[in-house]
């Protein structure tokens, strides 16, 4: 699988539910990881109403809002499908308490990275561990970050393809799909969380801010992320 797929242009034009479609006759064995925000819920949705043969997993870090975690099984009934939790493991969590205490990602870049390292990215490499494509809900308009996000690339880190298939759209096409499709989303959206992590690691934004500017609200880099989707990320021991 070189180019996995071979005219942008093209799959632009294509529907959200088409696109899901396309991707899993190009990745034999697909996996998309959901963090339940409104790009994952329409992605979600777009799987189920195509019938795409795509895994569904979500990374229960241990620290999400109880808003999200009472969203898993809402969008499971909602739209008939299953959702793989993967979670950190507890002897990991135990290592990172006594090096760093519960919350010692406030404190330094290092021991944030670190406890994104056994939350989120150990789990990830057991939710991907066989897959040959991972899809994601990324959008160009999310960050400056993320503002070249292509819709296909290759994760040399990770030996597999991640597909983006809402890289193109802003957020009113996003909110509108959602609306169209009565597709349940996490109520703190309406409260000012675009974009919606680990409890103690998300604020709302203020007016003017990015999507992204509540999550890690207390570093400095602008262009801060939790490893998941940063070319060198690779698992880290607590």
């Amino acid at each position: 699988m070189a180019d996995p797929i071979l005219d942008d242009d093209a799959f632009a034009r294509l529907s959200l539910p088409e696109r899901l479609l396309d991707i899993s006759r190009r990745a034999t064995r697909p996996v998309f990881t959901t963090s339940l925000g409104i790009e994952d819920q329409a992605i979600a949705h777009a799987i189920a109403l195509s019938k795409a043969p795509i895994r569904i997993v979500t990374l229960d870090t241990g620290r999400l809002f109880p808003e999200t975690i009472r969203l898993i099984e809402q969008t499971e009934q909602a739209l008939g499908i299953a959702i793989e939790r993967f979670h950190p493991h507890a002897a990991d969590e135990d290592a990172y308490v006594a090096a760093y205490g519960r919350d010692g990602f406030y404190e330094s870049v290092e021991a944030r990275h670190a406890c994104c390292g056994f939350r989120k990215l150990k789990p990830l490499a057991l939710a991907l561990a066989g897959a040959d494509g991972w899809i994601t809900g990324l959008r160009r308009g999310q960050s400056d970050a993320r503002s070249h996000v292509p819709f296909a690339e290759h994760d040399e880190a990770r030996g597999l393809f991640k597909f983006n298939p809402l890289a193109d759209w802003d957020a009113d096409k996003l909110r509108e799909y959602v609306e169209t499709h009565a597709i349940p989303v996490n109520p703190l959206h309406a409260r000012g969380y675009p974009s919606i992590g680990c409890e103690p690691c998300t604020r709302a934004i203020r007016p003017g801010e990015s999507e992204r500017a509540g999550r890690w609200w207390w570093e400095n880099d602008a262009k801060r992320e939790c490893g998941l989707h940063v070319a060198d990320a690779t698992p880290q021991a607590a």
